[in-house]
Protein backbone atom coordinates (compact mmCIF):
# COMPACT_ATOMS: atom_id res chain seq x y z
CA UNK A 1 0.00 0.00 0.00
CA UNK A 2 1.34 3.48 -0.82
CA UNK A 3 2.36 5.44 1.81
CA UNK A 4 1.23 8.75 0.69
CA UNK A 5 -2.53 9.46 -0.86
CA UNK A 6 -2.99 10.60 -4.15
CA UNK A 7 -3.53 14.32 -3.85
CA UNK A 8 -0.53 13.97 -1.08
CA UNK A 9 1.87 12.43 -4.16
CA UNK A 10 0.67 15.07 -6.56
CA UNK A 11 1.51 17.92 -4.18
CA UNK A 12 5.08 16.17 -3.41
CA UNK A 13 6.09 16.34 -6.94
CA UNK A 14 4.91 19.57 -7.49
CA UNK A 15 5.89 21.77 -4.59
CA UNK A 16 9.50 20.62 -5.26
CA UNK A 17 9.37 20.43 -8.89
CA UNK A 18 12.58 18.11 -9.60
CA UNK A 19 12.19 14.33 -9.19
CA UNK A 20 15.63 12.47 -9.72
CA UNK A 21 15.31 8.86 -11.98
CA UNK A 22 17.34 6.37 -10.80
CA UNK A 23 18.37 2.31 -11.37
CA UNK A 24 20.75 0.22 -9.90
CA UNK A 25 21.05 -3.22 -9.03
CA UNK A 26 22.96 -2.67 -5.63
CA UNK A 27 20.14 -1.92 -3.32
CA UNK A 28 22.04 -0.34 -0.56
CA UNK A 29 23.77 1.96 -3.53
CA UNK A 30 20.69 2.57 -4.75
CA UNK A 31 19.62 3.66 -0.79
CA UNK A 32 22.66 5.95 -0.61
CA UNK A 33 21.36 7.56 -4.20
CA UNK A 34 17.74 8.13 -2.85
CA UNK A 35 18.79 9.32 0.90
CA UNK A 36 21.60 12.26 -0.87
CA UNK A 37 18.56 13.21 -2.62
CA UNK A 38 16.39 13.69 0.09
CA UNK A 39 18.74 15.27 1.98
CA UNK A 40 19.54 18.05 -0.81
CA UNK A 41 15.84 18.62 -0.27
CA UNK A 42 13.71 16.12 -2.58
CA UNK A 43 10.94 14.54 -2.02
CA UNK A 44 9.76 12.88 -4.96
CA UNK A 45 11.97 10.01 -6.20
CA UNK A 46 11.37 7.51 -9.13
CA UNK A 47 13.27 3.97 -8.88
CA UNK A 48 13.31 2.51 -12.79
CA UNK A 49 12.41 -1.03 -13.70
CA UNK A 50 15.58 -1.20 -15.97
CA UNK A 51 17.34 -4.55 -14.54
CA UNK A 52 16.14 -8.17 -14.04
CA UNK A 53 15.18 -8.28 -10.48
CA UNK A 54 14.54 -4.94 -10.48
CA UNK A 55 11.55 -5.50 -7.83
CA UNK A 56 13.92 -6.61 -5.80
CA UNK A 57 15.81 -3.85 -5.46
CA UNK A 58 12.51 -1.76 -4.92
CA UNK A 59 11.16 -4.52 -2.03
CA UNK A 60 14.22 -3.54 -0.28
CA UNK A 61 14.60 0.25 -0.78
CA UNK A 62 11.17 1.24 0.06
CA UNK A 63 11.08 -0.15 3.63
CA UNK A 64 14.16 2.00 4.22
CA UNK A 65 13.03 5.14 2.44
CA UNK A 66 9.83 5.09 4.54
CA UNK A 67 11.89 4.77 7.57
CA UNK A 68 15.33 7.04 6.44
CA UNK A 69 13.10 9.65 3.97
CA UNK A 70 9.85 9.90 5.46
CA UNK A 71 8.63 12.68 3.69
CA UNK A 72 9.77 11.03 0.65
CA UNK A 73 7.20 9.80 -2.42
CA UNK A 74 9.17 6.70 -3.68
CA UNK A 75 7.37 5.53 -7.39
CA UNK A 76 8.00 3.37 -9.93
CA UNK A 77 9.26 4.38 -13.44
CA UNK A 78 9.83 2.77 -16.93
CA UNK A 79 6.80 0.66 -16.28
CA UNK A 80 5.60 -1.16 -19.32
CA UNK A 81 2.72 -3.32 -18.61
CA UNK A 82 -0.29 -3.82 -15.79
CA UNK A 83 0.86 -6.90 -14.34
CA UNK A 84 4.16 -4.95 -13.72
CA UNK A 85 2.44 -1.78 -12.15
CA UNK A 86 0.77 -4.20 -10.60
CA UNK A 87 3.46 -5.50 -8.60
CA UNK A 88 5.05 -2.19 -7.99
CA UNK A 89 1.62 -1.06 -6.40
CA UNK A 90 1.72 -4.29 -4.30
CA UNK A 91 4.96 -3.37 -2.91
CA UNK A 92 3.82 0.50 -1.84
CA UNK A 93 4.84 2.47 -4.80
CA UNK A 94 3.54 6.01 -4.22
CA UNK A 95 3.29 6.77 -8.09
CA UNK A 96 3.84 4.52 -11.72
CA UNK A 97 5.46 6.19 -14.60
CA UNK A 98 5.87 5.04 -18.06
CA UNK A 99 7.43 6.52 -21.43
CA UNK A 100 3.97 5.61 -23.25
CA UNK A 101 0.53 5.42 -22.57
CA UNK A 102 -1.07 2.28 -20.89
CA UNK A 103 -4.34 1.67 -21.10
CA UNK A 104 -4.76 -1.15 -18.90
CA UNK A 105 -2.69 1.22 -16.12
CA UNK A 106 -5.08 3.79 -16.20
CA UNK A 107 -7.71 2.05 -14.63
CA UNK A 108 -5.47 0.41 -12.19
CA UNK A 109 -3.77 3.60 -10.60
CA UNK A 110 -6.62 4.81 -10.23
CA UNK A 111 -8.54 2.12 -8.46
CA UNK A 112 -5.80 2.57 -6.17
CA UNK A 113 -5.49 5.94 -5.85
CA UNK A 114 -2.42 6.83 -6.99
CA UNK A 115 -0.97 8.98 -9.44
CA UNK A 116 0.38 7.25 -13.02
CA UNK A 117 1.99 9.27 -15.10
CA UNK A 118 1.71 8.35 -18.76
CA UNK A 119 4.81 9.53 -21.41
CA UNK A 120 3.12 11.77 -23.83
CA UNK A 121 4.96 13.03 -27.19
CA UNK A 122 1.10 15.54 -28.56
CA UNK A 123 -1.33 17.88 -27.25
CA UNK A 124 -3.51 14.53 -28.39
CA UNK A 125 -1.76 12.33 -26.41
CA UNK A 126 -1.60 14.69 -23.14
CA UNK A 127 -5.42 15.27 -23.30
CA UNK A 128 -6.67 12.22 -23.87
CA UNK A 129 -4.17 11.18 -20.32
CA UNK A 130 -6.06 13.79 -18.55
CA UNK A 131 -9.83 12.48 -19.94
CA UNK A 132 -8.78 8.91 -18.48
CA UNK A 133 -7.73 10.58 -14.93
CA UNK A 134 -3.95 10.92 -15.61
CA UNK A 135 -3.50 14.33 -13.05
CA UNK A 136 0.06 14.68 -14.10
CA UNK A 137 1.28 13.64 -17.64
CA UNK A 138 4.90 13.14 -18.67
CA UNK A 139 6.42 14.49 -21.54
CA UNK A 140 9.11 11.87 -23.35
CA UNK A 141 11.29 12.55 -24.39
CA UNK A 142 11.45 16.06 -23.87
CA UNK A 143 14.75 16.87 -25.80
CA UNK A 144 13.61 15.09 -29.48
CA UNK A 145 10.22 16.21 -28.98
CA UNK A 146 11.24 19.60 -28.67
CA UNK A 147 12.26 20.93 -25.55
CA UNK A 148 11.13 24.24 -23.21
CA UNK A 149 9.96 25.47 -26.76
CA UNK A 150 7.42 22.47 -27.01
CA UNK A 151 5.98 22.60 -23.55
CA UNK A 152 5.34 26.07 -22.78
CA UNK A 153 3.67 26.14 -26.85
CA UNK A 154 1.21 22.93 -25.63
CA UNK A 155 0.69 24.85 -22.57
CA UNK A 156 -1.31 27.65 -24.49
CA UNK A 157 -4.21 25.81 -25.64
CA UNK A 158 -4.15 23.98 -22.18
CA UNK A 159 -2.32 26.22 -19.70
CA UNK A 160 -4.37 23.52 -16.74
CA UNK A 161 -1.94 20.50 -18.25
CA UNK A 162 0.51 19.65 -15.50
CA UNK A 163 3.57 18.31 -17.11
CA UNK A 164 6.30 16.66 -16.04
CA UNK A 165 8.95 16.71 -18.48
CA UNK A 166 12.07 14.18 -18.56
CA UNK A 167 14.90 14.04 -20.95
CA UNK A 168 17.20 16.41 -21.45
CA UNK A 169 17.15 17.94 -18.07
CA UNK A 170 20.73 18.43 -16.52
CA UNK A 171 21.19 19.96 -13.02
CA UNK A 172 22.72 23.45 -14.63
CA UNK A 173 20.74 26.59 -13.40
CA UNK A 174 20.83 28.01 -17.58
CA UNK A 175 19.06 24.37 -18.05
CA UNK A 176 16.44 24.55 -15.27
CA UNK A 177 15.70 27.53 -15.93
CA UNK A 178 14.58 27.26 -19.25
CA UNK A 179 12.61 24.35 -18.35
CA UNK A 180 10.84 26.51 -14.98
CA UNK A 181 9.87 29.49 -17.58
CA UNK A 182 8.40 26.91 -20.11
CA UNK A 183 5.50 26.00 -17.26
CA UNK A 184 6.28 22.56 -16.44
CA UNK A 185 5.13 21.38 -12.77
CA UNK A 186 8.48 19.33 -12.86
CA UNK A 187 10.68 17.82 -14.80
CA UNK A 188 12.64 14.45 -14.23
CA UNK A 189 16.69 14.24 -13.76
CA UNK A 190 18.52 11.23 -14.14
CA UNK A 191 22.40 10.91 -15.43
CA UNK A 192 23.48 13.84 -15.37
CA UNK A 193 22.41 14.11 -11.71
CA UNK A 194 24.21 10.34 -10.97
CA UNK A 195 27.36 10.57 -12.87
CA UNK A 196 29.59 7.84 -13.44
CA UNK A 197 32.57 9.66 -11.64
CA UNK A 198 29.84 9.80 -8.28
CA UNK A 199 28.55 6.33 -8.53
CA UNK A 200 32.28 4.86 -8.64
CA UNK A 201 33.98 6.88 -5.86
CA UNK A 202 30.86 7.28 -3.68
CA UNK A 203 30.70 10.58 -3.23
CA UNK A 204 26.89 11.53 -2.56
CA UNK A 205 27.99 14.73 -0.95
CA UNK A 206 28.07 16.16 -4.28
CA UNK A 207 24.49 14.43 -5.45
CA UNK A 208 23.05 16.30 -2.57
CA UNK A 209 24.57 19.78 -3.12
CA UNK A 210 23.61 19.26 -7.02
CA UNK A 211 19.89 18.79 -5.49
CA UNK A 212 19.99 21.52 -3.56
CA UNK A 213 21.54 23.56 -6.44
CA UNK A 214 19.08 22.32 -8.65
CA UNK A 215 16.09 23.07 -6.17
CA UNK A 216 17.00 26.44 -5.98
CA UNK A 217 17.92 27.04 -10.10
CA UNK A 218 14.20 25.26 -10.95
CA UNK A 219 12.74 27.90 -7.98
CA UNK A 220 11.12 25.53 -6.19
Amino acid sequence: MAKFRKIDTIDLIRSTGIVPVFYNADPELTKRAVKACYDGGILAFEFTNRGDGAQNVFKEVNPFVRRECPKMALGAGSVLDAPTAAMYLQMGADFIVSPCILEDVIPLCNRRGIPYLPGCGTVTEIIHSMEKGCDIVKVFPAGPIGGPAFVKDILAPVPWALVMSTGAVEPDEDNLSAWAKSGVAAVGMGSKLFSEDILKTGRWDKVTELCRKSLEWFGA
